[in-house]
C-alpha cells in the first residue's frame, strides 16, 4: 500500500483542517467568552458559517472541550484507560473540516479565516493520502 499526497495532473487535493483551539475562548468556557465583546461573538459564529458555506469544505464536527476526553492505549493486549486527553488541553483539538483545493496556498488561505487562529489557537493543513493498493 503507498501514500499519495501530490497534486498531478492539475486535480484539486483534500486537506483535514486540524483546528487547535489554544487559548481561544469558546462558549465552553463562559468566563473566557464573555471576554468578547457581543459583536465579537458574533463574529465568530458568523466566520465558522461562512467557512462551512466555502466552495470545497466539508463541515467537520466540534468536539467538546478535552477534559471531557479519555484516552485509549493497549499495552501487552490490555487496554487502558486515562480521563483527558493525549496532548495538553492546550495543545488538544478542537475541530476539523475537510478542504478540496487547488493546491497548498489556497488551503492557507483558507486556514487564516478560521476565528481560531486569530484568536489564540491555530489550524493544521495536512494533505490527505490516498492509499492505494
Amino acid at each position: 500500500m503507498e501514500g499519495d499526497t501530490s497534486n498531478k495532473g492539475g486535480t484539486t487535493m483534500q486537506y483535514v483542517m486540524l483546528i487547535h483551539q489554544g487559548d481561544t475562548p469558546t462558549p465552553n468556557d463562559p468566563e473566557a467568552w464573555a471576554k468578547l465583546s457581543e459583536a465579537e461573538q458574533q463574529q465568530v459564529y458568523a466566520d465558522y458559517q461562512a467557512l462551512n458555506q466555502t466552495p470545497g469544505v466539508t463541515p467537520g464536527l466540534g468536539m467538546q472541550p478535552p477534559e471531557l476526553a479519555t484516552t485509549v492505549r493497549v499495552e501487552d493486549g490490555k487496554t487502558l484507560t486515562t480521563d483527558g486527553p493525549f496532548v495538553s488541553v492546550k495543545e488538544a483539538l478542537g475541530g476539523y473540516f475537510v478542504l478540496e483545493a487547488d493546491d497548498l496556498d489556497a488551503a492557507i488561505e483558507i486556514a487564516s479565516r478560521v476565528p481560531a487562529a486569530r484568536l489564540g489557537g491555530a489550524v493544521e493543513v495536512r494533505p490527505v493520502v490516498e492509499y492505494r493498493a
